[in-house]
């Protein structure tokens, strides 16, 4: 993964491989999907779960299906993440679940909602159906005190995605956060949409819950913006993401009494920023407002110290069949392909460990 081109052309044999019905399955799942997933079911992930328990660290269930495009398969997905809430209600060694509306809703239909579009008979009830998945997964998360994350996705459906997030923190956050919301910090409208859903929330009396991230669609909405002539919704520079991430930290933690919130980075210096704060205003290193989340498979030494310091972390445990997950594996390809990339930024630092461990020998 230190090697853009070797990631670019792997990923290109993989899809024409995936498209043709090789068997390379067994090769992906030994290699990439090994590294970033817990499996290709709950069973499968549950030595990752006991694992991870052991150290300290949480596990949110992923399942990682996204992009599908029928109504069968939404049903199914909607299932199948009841059943990650069913499991997180067994134990605390799950402390959230998660799902993205594009696993229960084809982004066609989230992007005419969203653009105000006259919905036709058989859209409206299949936008209906859409309304009734959410509302039964953020229902049985409140039946089961299961806190819920909502994942953000592309800017063109995400006004779609956090309406129906509202209506739902609106039904089942008045006695405590449930469900949250993502906010992705690398648009530049995203502090004053925190700013604003905060008022949003204490104007109607509920917990707001929210998950910041910096994004994972940077190179898709640039490249959709400047053909389709709009306003790029991406900061100018990685500074200025930088700048309003840690901002949003300061903004959730002076709210505390109202937000509750996860740091979802691989960025040591906002994690370390956000624990510094944290000491500075004498908040407990377990205070249950307060998690720090980081992917399976990435930034381990992020995740282990903070546990080990006694902070709330968690890890994303992604699984689902392989060929489903496959969207969200290129994605971790791309973003770690360069020797900036979280992948070789660890594989460094193992290497000068092997390399001071080999001094000490001497």
């Amino acid at each position: 993964m230190n090697k853009g081109w070797l990631v670019n052309l792997g990923t290109f044999f993989i899809k024409l491989a995936l498209r043709l019905h090789l068997p390379i399955k067994s090769l992906i799942k030994h290699t990439i999907f090994e590294q970033f997933c817990g499996g290709e079911s709950i069973r499968d992930s549950e030595p990752t779960i006991r694992h991870l328990h052991d150290a300290h660290v949480g596990t949110i269930l992923d399942y990682s299906v996204e992009g599908e495009d029928d109504e069968k398969s939404f049903d199914e997905t909607t299932l199948e993440i009841m059943r990650t809430i069913e499991r997180a209600n067994e134990s605390a060694d799950i402390p959230f679940t998660v799902f993205k509306i594009t696993g229960l809703a084809s982004t066609e239909l989230l992007e005419a909602v969203q653009l105000g579009n006259s919905l036709d008979k058989d859209q409206k009830a299949q936008f209906d159906r859409v309304l009734k998945r959410v509302d039964s997964l953020c229902r049985r998360a409140f039946e089961r005190n299961v806190r819920i994350f909502i994942d953000a996705e592309e800017s063109w459906i995400q006004d779609t995605i956090d309406t129906l997030a509202y209506a739902m923190m609106d039904r089942f956050n008045h006695e405590k956060p449930i469900v949250y919301n993502t906010y992705q910090m690398y648009r530049w409208e995203s502090l004053d949409r925190l700013n604003r859903d905060l008022q949003e929330a204490h104007a109607k009396g509920y917990f707001l819950g929210v998950k910041l991230v910096r994004g994972a669609y940077l190179e898709k909405e640039r490249l959709r913006s400047h053909e389709e002539e709009y306003q790029d919704p991406i900061q100018a520079t990685k500074e200025d993401t930088d700048r309003d991430f840690n901002l949003a930290i300061d903004f959730c933690l002076e709210n505390r009494d109202v937000v509750s919130f996860c740091l979802g980075t691989h960025n040591e210096y906002s994690c370390q920023y956000c624990v510094q704060k944290m000491q500075a205003l004498g908040i407990d290193h377990n205070d249950q407002h307060i998690y720090f989340a980081q992917l399976l498979g990435m930034s381990d030494n992020i995740s282990y110290n903070l546990a080990t310091a006694g902070y709330n972390v968690a890890k994303y445990v992604p699984y689902g069949p392989v060929e489903t997950v496959m969207p969200y594996l290129f994605r971790r390809a791309e973003e770690n392909k360069s020797i900036a990339g979280q992948s070789s930024r660890e594989y460094m630092l193992v290497r000068d460990e092997l390399k001071r461990r080999k001094g000490c020998e001497k």
